[in-house]
């Protein structure tokens, strides 16, 4: 459309000028709907009474191996307990008094702790005593598993499932011995079982395959794990950190032979058991906290290929070769479990700001087991399976930052970034993502250098903002659990420190180290610790919790979703028929939201097909462009006031057909207070008056959306047994509208949009959750277009 605004500048604006295609990946429907035809698939094909699976594989007398498995399969795909397919399923298993076979009694485990480990305790643990007891304990493949005896000769893929069951069962409360756990480490690490270039096969002198490297990288990790020293430790009752790194050759030669190797199409250097070493990858992923393995994103084109896969089967079914895989029923539950624990939400990701090192320790990384028994812990309080994993700062983006919601930065030494890497940063703050940070300092670390450069970093990424001590009744202090300050560690340095940017307290640092009590805060091992420093480790896990349910609001976004950022035209030109929405300034803070405006803008580009330029402009009332542009967009959460010549200048700009659209960040009663008082000294005789339900700004009459009913976060109010998180309402959208002329010219939002866009989830704002609030904004600037 081509009009004139004011004094005859034309602007053009094509309301629904198609957006560039992007390159289409494999989305999280698509991969939800992959999941849903193969439990349908699965469901077909139960025994309608007896709830079991047909057990084709019989060569080894599993009696109900896959059973178990497609129970697995689709508890980890979310069909719940009471669930009439679950529950046939369970009452078949119940009934299973003597398995016979590692692998049935493996499964067997892993399904009764995923269903319901209190209800299954019993059961839990009499299978785990029956798997130790079944350890092969002499000969020269003494610590593994076989089929079935302990007299037997063991292999890598029995071992591997009885591991991962023990693994299981010992997380549910299930005893298992450190003579169990040492004996399977010394048949993963001893002479010949490893190939020299890392990989592992079916048996020593078996040539390495990916399915079997797999399988020996997870055992490496789960043993290890528990009998190894971590980096922390107790030492004659007190607290040592940052120690010598015990080196992890094997563990990191496997994963190196799988960087190498790595392929989702086949499974390396074999002809067959594609299925079952996808789900192998995917524990290699999740367990290792690995983001990539190699180049490779391994879970996203996994699920590229698996939909491909399943496309070509004529019922929702996936089907691999070789014994019991080429029966579509185990391919699918393998398939399955790929896809469904594979795709667990990211909670929090290591920053790796500088290279490995060898033969010292991991600066970046001084307790290595920290965040992965942090993100358990957090997984138990929220009783939600989530994954955790390290980015590289050498490699990644914005938008590579912007897949995890909370960002673990931890060292000792000089923070040295370079500036795109400090970009990045600041552009994943402002984009609604969070800084969680520590100096490895005292109790055997020296962090005095990190502190002074992250500090340093913070002034000069956000030089508006100051680095402050967080009060004892801000919110990361009783988030999740509240904290008890008689229990914090006694040395003065030992506080919260917070940075407040985009709407809430983006960047929390402690000087000194969190990691350290992490890592001796296991999850399910309980250790012969003195009653307060045992009282200070639990206090700081608790801190560790409360920091990242603040940061998130415990709402996490699906694995696949590709995260957005608005970028700026090439060389600051306006594509042609493009949507120009500047900021207008004034004293009350009106950039103090710098990202929510490019993300509305990416909502109209993306959702609703506009061609918008993102070039942030800033520009004050009396600017002669002003007239160049007939929308504005206004936020602030302080009390402002124009002077005499900027209330002139919007007097004019509005009678002469602008339109601006108002947001109270973080339902500042200050700045709506102060916008309200300011239009009422421009228009005496006009006032600020809600616009009703009824409103076609609400409905798709202008191409936008259906938001008659929206989700509107109030702190004042809470959830019903959970007191900490703020109740959604849903209702009307809350907007205020100024008429001029008799036409609506100012929208003001007195509850929040801007966090919302910023996707910073605060619990201190009163306003929409980010969808809805992206869903208003764009309904408001549709209708304005219409003017």
């Amino acid at each position: 459309m081509t009009g004139k605004f004011g004094g005859g500048i034309v602007l053009v604006l094509t309301a629904l000028a198609l957006a560039p295609a992007a390159r289409a990946e494999v989305t999280a429907a698509q991969v939800d709907r992959a999941i849903q035809g193969g439990k349908q698939f699965l469901f077909d094909r139960q025994h309608p009474t007896e709830g079991s699976w047909p057990e084709t594989y019989k060569t080894r007398g599993e009696p109900c191996g896959v059973t178990a498995l497609c129970t697995l399969a689709l508890l980890n795909s979310g069909v719940p307990t009471n669930d009439p397919h679950i529950e046939k399923a369970l009452k078949f298993l119940e009934s299973v008094d003597d398995p016979q076979q590692t692998y049935s009694a493996s499964l067997l485990v892993m399904v009764f702790v995923q269903a319901d480990p209190i209800r299954y305790k019993l059961k839990i643990g009499n299978l785990a005593a029956w798997l130790q007891g079944r350890q092969v304990i002499d000969g020269n493949t003494k610590g593994g598993w076989s089929y079935a005896s302990a007299n037997s000769r063991s292999d890598n893929s029995n071992t591997q499932f009885a591991m991962l069951a023990l693994h299981e069962a010992e997380r549910a409360g299930a005893k298992v011995s450190d003579q169990t756990w040492q004996l399977a480490l010394n048949y993963w690490t001893k002479p010949g079982m490893q190939h020299g270039n890392g990989g592992f096969g079916y048996e020593p002198g078996h040539p390495e395959s990916g399915s079997m490297t797999a399988a020996g990288i997870a055992s490496l990790i789960i043993a290890r794990d528990r009998l190894h020293p971590g980096d922390a430790a107790v030492v004659e009752g007190r607290l040592q950190c940052c120690g010598n790194q015990a080196p992890n050759d094997p563990l990191q030669n496997a994963l190196r032979w799988m960087a190498e190797h790595f392929s989702v199409q086949r499974n390396p250097n074999s002809a067959g058991w594609l299925l079952y070493y996808l789900y192998a990858v995917e524990r290699v992923g999740r367990m290792s906290g690995q983001r990539f393995i190699g180049d490779h994103d391994w879970y996203r084109e996994g699920c590229e290929h698996l939909v491909e896969m399943q496309k070509a089967s004529l019922n929702n079914s996936w089907q691999g070769v070789n014994a019991s895989e080429n029966d579509p029923i185990v391919g699918t539950a393998f398939a399955i479990l790929f896809l469904s624990k594979g795709r667990r939400p990211v909670v929090m990701a290591k920053y790796k700001h500088q290279p490995d090192a060898i033969g010292g320790a991991t600066d970046w990384d001084q307790h290595r087991r920290a965040v992965q028994h942090l993100t358990l812990r957090v997984e138990s309080q929220w009783e939600m399976d989530l994954s955790w994993q390290t980015i590289d700062a050498k490699v990644a983006t914005a938008a590579d930052l912007l897949e995890a919601p909370v960002l673990f930065i931890s060292g000792s030494d000089a923070l040295a970034l370079a500036a795109e890497q400090k970009q990045a940063l600041k552009t994943y703050v402002e984009s609604g993502g969070f800084i969680f940070a520590e100096a490895c300092k005292g109790q055997g670390c020296n962090g005095a250098q990190f502190d002074r450069d992250f500090r340093a970093l913070l002034k000069e990424l956000f030089p508006d903002s100051e680095l402050r001590k967080l009060p004892p009744d801000h919110a990361v202090w009783y988030t999740q659990e509240k904290i008890d300050p008689r229990h914090l560690p006694k040395d003065p340095e030992f506080w919260l420190w917070g940075l407040d940017a985009c709407c809430r307290t983006s960047v929390v640092y402690c000087p000194q180290s969190l990691s350290c009590y992490w890592e001796l805060a296991h999850p399910y091992r309980d250790a012969p610790y003195a009653a307060e420093l045992k009282n200070e480790i639990e206090t700081v896990a608790k801190i560790g919790v409360n920091v990242v349910t603040y940061a998130t609001n415990r709402e996490l976004k699906a694995k696949l979703d590709r995260p957005q950022i608005a970028v700026s035209s090439p060389g600051g030109k306006t594509p042609r028929g493009a949507l120009v929405v500047p900021k207008l300034s004034h004293g009350g803070g009106s950039d103090d939201a710098p990202s929510a405006l490019n993300n509305l803008l990416t909502v109209m580009e993306q959702q609703l097909e506009m061609r918008v330029d993102y070039e942030r402009r800033l520009i004050a009332p009396t600017d002669e462009r002003l007239f160049d542009f007939p929308i504005l967009f206004m936020h602030g959460r302080r009390s402002f006031a124009f002077t005499t010549s900027e209330r002139k200048a919007l007097k004019n700009y509005l009678d002469r057909g602008g339109f601006v659209l108002a947001d109270s960040i973080c339902a500042s009663k200050e700045f709506a207070d102060s916008l309200r008082a300011e239009l009422k000294s421009i228009y005496p005789d006009a006032a600020f008056a809600r616009i009703p339900p009824s409103h076609p700004m609400f409905t798709p009459e202008f191409l936008g959306f259906d938001i008659q009913t929206v989700s509107l976060r109030d702190p004042q109010i809470r959830e019903e047994g959970d007191p900490l998180k703020a109740k959604l309402v849903q209702q009307a959208p809350v907007l205020e509208g100024l008429e001029i002329d008799g036409r609506i010219a100012v929208v003001l939002s007195p509850f929040d949009l801007s966090c919302a866009l910023e996707k910073g989830a605060s619990l201190e704002c009163k306003g929409y959750i980010p969808a809805d609030a992206a869903r208003i904004g764009a309904n408001v600037l549709l209708y304005a277009l219409q003017q």
